[in-house]
């Protein structure tokens, strides 16, 4: 099967609701932050994020190895909608879904913009190298693996922060 060539620029006039599914799926940036364990703080709500992936995520493409059955073989696997990318208060700023969602477009380092799908880890804006599998991290030490990382809205860092 051959992949169909892409309307340039679709995602500038179409919501995500209007996205086909090949539409849909381009738009994910790869960054692997939607795979992070999170916690969230009982007390406020406030969601953490860990330097702890799924298992089945590839830590050096930050794409899932079991993507087709992902939600069959991780129940708490995230279930991004077009309905529902709003209300997920864990996904990062820089995520793609959330930019367009929100109307700000797609970052420079985007692959759909930048024409080369490494831009988003050139950029740190993936998790390759920075986070370890949740197979090597006891449960009750997530909370030792929480991070925040400079720059983690997907613009370029203070210069003061770089």
């Amino acid at each position: 099967m051959t992949a169909r060539k892409l309307p340039p620029r679709f995602w500038e006039t179409k919501s995500l609701a209007e996205m086909t599914h090949e539409e849909w799926e381009a738009l994910c940036d790869g960054c692997g932050r939607c795979c992070m364990v999170k916690l969230r703080d009982e007390a406020t709500g406030e969601v953490h994020h860990t330097a702890v992936v799924c298992r089945f995520l590839d830590h050096d493409s930050c794409r899932c190895t079991r993507y087709p059955e992902r939600h069959e073989v991780e129940p708490n696997c995230v279930h991004v909608y077009a309905d529902n990318v709003l209300s997920l208060g864990f996904m990062p700023s820089s995520c793609a879904y959330r930019r367009v969602a929100e109307g700000r477009g797609l970052a420079w380092w985007h692959p759909l913009v930048s024409g080369d799908p490494d831009t988003v880890h050139a950029a740190g804006i993936s998790v390759a190298g920075k986070v370890l599998s949740e197979d090597g991290v006891h449960p009750d030490d997530l909370e030792h693996h929480v991070v925040t990382w400079v720059g983690s809205d997907g613009e370029p860092a203070p210069a003061e922060d770089r």
